[in-house]
């Protein structure tokens, strides 16, 4: 009997690496992990991952988590809680638990697959898709699965094309014309050029493509193997290079665009320099990063909050926003706000400036208070009065402040600064 065809989305499950500890961007990971970390207004960082997996038509999903996971599980249980097992869709929450043994977390990448090898099995897939759950873009994964089944590939790795001299920060690769991998190095010192191109490199986006079955015995082999640190770009990813046909997708040919001549999208927003620089160039007239684009929609938990308001209008104490996003439940109380970006529920009040800055949910800037170049965390209280983005030594005394200038405040270091008045 002729079986339909269907995307091969249809026939694969997207397991997510969420356990990151996300360290560089320092107090704003204290009790998150990096995954969990709010982006642009009203997404957390890990929703776009997630919403590449469902746009593209993949409707089964593992989250592995690790690292201070609570906000991480409440959001998937907030926001994407909508999948039906009697229409065989599935999104599993896999913290590390120790199912294997009592004294064994999460030991790398690899293992988190590992450990959730009989979760796996009852999906039925014939396709496995190993996502990081801490970048930003968009992405059709159907095209980088076709080239994967097209080519014959034993593993098939998302590409980035990055400088040569920013290459170091990631696994990089030698590739022949053709798309074959011929050596993956992970973070080397000295990475190496393209055919074509010296002076750019093929970086790993730590997005990969398996048949299940082979991954399935790859897998068990290296939970045996005592030298290997079991993970994907360390020890599989050089293993199939070297025994095996490892091929290079390029995020270019797969990259969802809301223009077609829009470049190619992708952040890591692992710094906070990287995190406040891409929350404010949404701010722009013409973002790279597309919000609005219907055909593509970043899925997230939509709190139930009014419209922002903007209240005051008088000279000097007047509610306004230029070049900026303001979310629901903000109320912009005789305050100037420039070129920022405010998340869900965050209260402004008169005479206070917000220059460059992005305010995470329900903050509250009191009165007089002047922020420039800021990233204020969750819920944070900012005194009358405060002046922050003025003076780097001052500012330093209390609060993150990054070589570039850029300062991250947290309610500790409020409490700290209050204290000492």
């Amino acid at each position: 009997m002729h079986q339909p065809s269907r995307r091969l989305t249809a026939r694969t499950m997207a397991f997510v690496l969420a356990g990151g500890r996300g360290s560089r961007l320092k107090e704003l990971t204290d009790r998150r992990a990096k995954p969990a970390v709010y982006f642009g207004g009203k997404t957390r960082i890990i929703d776009f991952a997630l919403s590449n997996a469902l746009n593209s038509g993949i409707r089964k999903m593992a989250i592995a988590t690790q690292y201070k996971a609570h906000s991480l599980i409440r959001h998937m249980q907030r926001g994407w809680n909508f999948f039906r097992a009697e229409r065989n869709e599935y999104l599993d929450i896999l913290p590390a638990s120790q199912r294997v043994a009592e004294n064994k977390w999460y030991l790398g990448t690899a293992d988190a697959v590992t450990q959730n090898v009989d979760i796996v099995d009852s999906y039925d897939v014939d396709y496995v898709l190993i996502l990081a759950g801490d970048h930003i873009y968009k992405m059709d994964y159907e095209l980088m699965l076709r080239q994967h089944v097209d080519s014959g590939a034993d593993v098939t790795v998302g590409c980035l094309t990055v400088p040569r001299a920013e290459a170091s920060a990631f696994g990089v690769m030698d590739v022949t014309a053709e798309g074959r991998i011929t050596s993956f190095l992970e973070k080397p010192r000295d990475p190496p050029g393209m055919p074509g191109d010296p002076d750019r490199t093929l970086a790993s986006m730590g997005i990969y493509v398996f048949d299940w079955k082979f991954l399935r015995e790859l897998l068990l082999a290296d939970a045996e193997d005592p030298n290997s640190t079991h993970d994907f770009g360390g020890d599989l990813i050089p293993h199939i290079v070297k025994n095996g046909k490892a091929m290079a997708h390029k995020f270019d040919e797969s990259c969802v665009r809301h223009r077609p001549d829009a470049p190619a999208y992708w952040r890591d927003v692992g710094t906070v320099d990287a995190f406040h620089q891409a929350n404010i160039d949404l701010t722009g007239f013409d973002p790279e990063l597309d919000l609005w684009d219907t055909n593509w929609p970043i899925w997230t938990y939509s709190e139930s909050v009014p419209p922002a308001k903007f209240i005051h209008d008088e000279e000097n104490r007047r509610g306004s926003a230029v070049s900026s996003m303001v979310s629901g439940g903000c109320i912009i109380s005789g305050t100037e706000v420039r070129k920022s970006l405010l998340f869900t529920g965050v209260h402004t009040n008169s005479y206070a400036v917000l220059d460059h800055v992005v305010a995470l949910p329900y903050a509250v800037i009191n009165r007089s208070a002047r922020l420039k170049n800021t990233v204020i965390d969750r819920g944070v209280e900012i005194p009358t009065g405060l002046v922050v983005g003025e003076d780097p030594e001052e500012d330093a005394k209390w609060f993150r402040v990054t070589e570039t200038g850029r300062v991250l405040i947290t309610q500790p270091m409020i409490d700290r600064w209050s204290a000492a008045r």
